[in-house]
């Protein structure tokens, strides 16, 4: 009986809740969402978050996955790569509630001064914005006070999104190099 309830269960949420704020994501569905994009408005949403990059810790956020065999005698740490899961809170204290993940990689890209090449999803996990996506590629001078990272694309809420995310550290430490980084973003989406 537990077994047909379980089915049962699973077999309405794939059926009948095909969607993420009220948006079909089956091949049709997304189909349908374009036909009417055309008379669709642009909306603009603007979000306020801060972002946890944590390297050096009993549980990190981000863990070093590659490296050049000259990493280390670069003053840029140029060729290291980390894999990120960096939590997106309210406030800049850790335990603030949490929005949503920061997740992707980033990778030392200069030679010259400490400048990353960023591709991440910024997964919304709670919220009202619970179940969307915003994607990230850019160049993120972090020693710089404000940095413009462009927004790339959505999903759910924010499919066809585009903006601008402007990075500004909060808070970091050169030799644990964990930091905690404000993020304003301005995107346009449909």
């Amino acid at each position: 009986m537990e077994k047909f309830l379980l089915m049962g269960f699973l077999f309405l949420a794939i059926t009948i809740l095909p969607s993420t704020h009220g948006l079909d994501e089956r091949p049709k569905g997304v189909e349908k969402w374009f036909k009417k994009l055309p008379h669709a408005k642009i909306k603009m949403t603007k979000l306020h978050f801060y972002f946890h990059d944590t390297v050096t810790a009993k549980k990190p956020s981000a863990i070093q996955i590659a490296q050049a065999n000259n990493t280390f005698q670069s003053p840029t740490l140029f060729g290291l790569v980390r894999m990120m899961d960096n939590p997106l809170t309210v406030k800049p204290e850790p335990n603030s509630e949490e929005i949503g993940l920061a997740q992707g990689i980033y990778g030392f890209a200069s030679f010259e001064d400490i400048g990353l090449l960023m591709t991440l999803n910024l997964v919304f996990t709670n919220g009202k914005y619970n179940g969307s996506t915003l994607s990230i590629l850019g160049h993120n001078q972090i020693f710089h006070e404000y940095r413009e990272l462009p927004i790339v694309g959505g999903s759910g809420v924010f499919r066809l999104a585009k903006g601008i995310a402007t990075a500004k550290t909060y808070s970091g430490d050169r030799t644990t190099q964990n930091a905690i980084v404000e993020y304003h973003v301005v995107v346009l989406h449909y």
